[in-house]
This record gives structure tokens, C-alpha cells and sequence, in this order.
């Protein structure tokens, strides 16, 4: 009778043990790092200050906005790249617009190598003036074996949500097609209870619902910054947090911890 007790118990770790196995806790930061310039310290970049506030939160996947690639301002160095070789991390950049001698948009920076990348960009209204504005997405493997699709995003800044609405809509047909994991981040200029995070909650589960405070750096007092994923009864959120870093840029930056099965 002990014999078979401990055969069973032996068992039932077992299970457990590869139960573990099969499930991957990410984790995913967002952060919108004004071409590494701190707003207090006009015409300094410090991408050295962003890459310390990145590496403390260990992170799988980084979604960043406003990033320079060969712009004058910024020194003609490709960020993107330079964040990722400082991290040891694998990056994709995708182009919004040209900009003082050379290219501004969004990255990912992602621990896992980049199987597929793909830039989506957003249709504009014709007789409305904005920047172009697009979504980076690339597509890589878990220690776990799972796919996972990531998106880094930067969504129009005006007051009227029209661009906004139409820019949300097209990620969420984008979604329709990613039949797995998909996983978007970044800094979608728009409050909780607008119109453009309303549809985003109707398409993605947000990582946070009662979500912290991002932006202005400075005594914060609105949210704008978000981490959401495609509903899944194989995604779980552990933990989001609003990161307490004041110098840096002008948005504070989000983490989360998601849990993929």
C-alpha cells in the first residue's frame, strides 16, 4: 500500500511538474522614449538612462515608441539597434515617417529571435493633417514551443478621435487574422473611458483595469499607455505596474507579467 501511495504521488508531481513546463511567464514592457531625450535636459540624449530603466525589469519583449533612426537631432544613430545591443536583445524598427535627416516610428525589442516582422500602416482620412502613424509586429517562438505575435503601436495625438478610432479598427482586423497569441503595447493617446480604448476593449483584454497614471512624467494625471492581449483562456496577467522612473523621458513606462500556456 505505501509502495502504490508513493508511485501515485510520484505520479501527480510528475503531471504537475510538466504542467509547469507547458506555461511561459513573459514579461512586457512599454515605453514611449521621446528619441531619448529627458524633457527636463532639452537637447541631451541619454539612451543609456532608457536602457537602465529597461534591464531592471528583465524583460522578453519591449514595445517603444518615438525612436530615431539616423535623425540629426538624436546623433544619426539607429536607437532601436543601440537599446537592443545593450540589452542583448533582437529588435525590429518600423518607419512612421521621415524626420530630420532620417527615419521616426516604433520598435520592438524582443528576447527570442525574430521569425517574421511586418509593418502596418495606418490609413489616413482624407482633409485631416496628422503624421502617418504604424504598427510594428513580429512574430516569435517561446522556450515553451508557442507562437507569439508582439505589437508596438503609437496612435495618432489630436484631440478629434477619428484617426485614433480608424487606427484601433485596423488592428483589430490585423488581430483577426493571428490565430495565436497576439500581444500589442504601446502608446495609444487615448484615456480609458475614450471611445478608442472602449473598442480596444471590446477586441483585447488590457493588462490592467484600474491602470496607473503614465504621463506627464511629472505628477502624473492621465493614462494613456496600455498592454493588451487577444482574449485567450490560455493567457492569465500576474502582475502590471506603472514604473516609477521620473528622469528618463516624458512617459513613465508600463510592465507586465503574462502568463501563456
Amino acid at each position: 500500500m505505501k509502495l502504490k501511495y508513493c508511485l501515485l504521488l510520484a505520479l501527480v508531481l510528475t503531471s504537475l511538474n510538466l504542467l509547469a513546463q507547458k506555461a511561459d511567464t513573459i514579461t512586457v514592457v512599454s515605453y514611449n522614449i521621446h528619441h531619448g531625450n529627458p524633457p527636463a535636459k532639452p537637447g541631451l540624449i541619454d539612451l543609456d538612462a532608457i536602457a537602465n530603466v529597461l534591464a531592471n525589469q528583465k524583460p522578453d519583449f519591449v514595445a517603444l515608441q518615438e525612436v530615431d533612426v539616423n535623425i540629426n537631432r538624436s546623433g544619426n544613430i539607429n536607437q532601436a539597434e543601440y537599446l537592443a545591443k545593450k540589452l542583448n536583445m533582437y529588435f525590429y524598427f518600423a518607419k512612421a515617417i521621415d524626420h530630420d535627416g532620417g527615419d521616426y516610428g516604433v520598435a520592438i525589442l524582443s528576447k527570442y529571435p525574430i521569425l517574421e516582422q511586418h509593418t502596418l500602416k495606418f490609413s489616413r482620412i482624407e482633409g485631416v493633417k496628422a503624421e502617418d502613424r504604424v504598427l510594428a509586429i513580429v512574430s516569435v517562438k517561446l522556450a515553451n514551443g508557442k507562437k507569439v505575435a508582439f505589437g508596438s503601436t503609437h496612435l495618432d495625438h489630436q484631440k478629434d478621435e477619428a484617426l485614433r478610432l480608424l487606427q484601433i479598427s485596423e488592428i483589430v482586423k490585423y488581430a483577426e487574422k493571428e490565430k495565436g497569441t497576439f500581444i500589442i503595447a504601446g502608446d495609444f493617446n487615448a484615456v480609458p473611458n475614450s471611445a478608442t480604448i472602449q473598442f480596444l476593449d471590446k477586441n483585447f483584454t488590457r493588462t490592467c483595469n484600474q491602470c496607473g497614471f503614465t504621463i506627464p512624467v511629472v505628477t502624473p494625471k492621465r493614462t494613456i499607455d496600455f498592454i493588451a492581449f487577444k482574449p485567450s483562456r490560455k493567457i492569465s496577467v500576474s502582475s502590471h505596474e506603472v514604473i516609477q522612473e521620473h528622469q528618463a523621458s516624458d512617459h513613465l513606462p508600463i510592465v507586465a507579467k503574462i502568463i501563456i500556456k
